[in-house]
């Protein structure tokens, strides 16, 4: 696995299509990538244009994502318009693209990431630890609900999936009584203000790619590098190299609930990263530190650390 964002030089080309979901959060994402772009290139910039596919991801409502497929149901039918050539790049919130990618495609790189940090939003308790016995916590997140029952064993976790606007909705109209939602999110929508609390990441760990936005393209191709090369942040590149060799080591799904967050500080990067049992009865948890030039092997250390410790079966899904 390597680290995107490098690539030989190559002309512009005359058009980008941008491929995206169409949720609210998807469209502000691609539109984001978009302004970068025709700001990074002024008069030179290609003609931009913004194609909406609808994903199977989008359709399911009624049940959690790994009973459905997983993160692909996200990503495969912008991966299947990219390889007919029907858009040229793919915008994605980094955390829902699946472990593996399919032969032929790569993650271009990365915008620079948001916070990552998850959003605690309730208007009955400041804080998880504030909320009535057996109160009703809406997420469809399977790390969100493991790392709450293990803060909270009493509480009930509700599956609540739409986009952000639904379930904000579902909370205000008293169907739950709160939610976590990434913070990074929030701020793209212009939400922010709805976050009761931000959750420390060191306790909390956020998910592997999570407060990112990622780009796909086609594997050397070289007219869309030359293109999204000066949007593309290279410390985000390192820490989701090693976010995700984490995961790739851990053959992480929806199915899994896992927690991997990786930072710069200087020339060193630090990752910290934790896997759990569902119910949130059992965790083990680790952080690891070095050159950011070993992002990978870094990511992959942490995460045969945690194979050691934890018992045979634990990661199945």
């Amino acid at each position: 696995m390597a680290i995107p964002g490098s690539s030989v030089e190559s002309a512009l080309p005359a058009q980008l299509r941008i491929g995206t979901r169409g949720s609210p959060l998807a469209l502000a994402q691609a539109e984001h990538v978009k302004q970068r772009l025709a700001a990074a290139h002024g008069a030179q910039a290609p003609e931009l244009d913004i194609v909406v596919i609808k994903t199977s991801g989008d359709l399911i409502q009624d049940r959690a994502l790994a009973e459905a497929g997983g993160k692909g149901l996200f990503t495969k039918e912008l991966d299947s318009a990219l390889e007919r050539g029907d858009i040229d790049l793919a915008v994605h919130s980094a955390k829902d693209l699946p472990t593996f990618l399919p032969q032929g495609l790569e993650i271009s790189g990365y915008l620079p990431r948001e916070d990552v940090r998850d959003a605690w939003i309730s208007e009955k308790a400041d804080d998880p630890r504030a909320l009535p016995p057996g109160s009703v916590v809406g997420t469809a997140s399977l790390r969100r609900s493991a790392m709450l029952l293990r803060l909270r064993p009493d509480l009930a976790i509700s599956l609540l999936r739409g986009n952000v606007e639904t379930r904000l909705a579902k909370l205000a109209r008293g169907e739950i009584d709160a939610t976590i939602l990434a913070i990074a999110g929030l701020k793209r929508l212009g939400l922010a203000d709805r976050a009761t609390r931000l959750l420390d990441a060191a306790d909390f760990i956020p998910a592997v790619g999570q407060g990112a936005i990622a780009i796909t393209a086609r594997r050397d191709d070289a007219p869309v590098t030359a293109a999204l090369r000066p949007i593309l942040d290279s410390a985000t590149g390192v820490a989701l190299a090693c976010e995700r060799a984490l995961l790739q080591v851990l053959d992480g799904s929806c199915r899994t609930p896992i927690g991997g967050h990786a930072w710069l500080a200087g020339d060193a990067l630090h990752l910290r990263a934790i896997i759990l049992r569902p119910d949130g009865s059992e965790s083990f948890a680790t952080e690891i530190s070095g050159p950011h030039a070993d992002a990978i092997n870094l990511g992959e250390k942490a995460a045969r650390e945690l194979l050691v410790r934890a018992p045979p079966g634990f990661l199945a899904g």
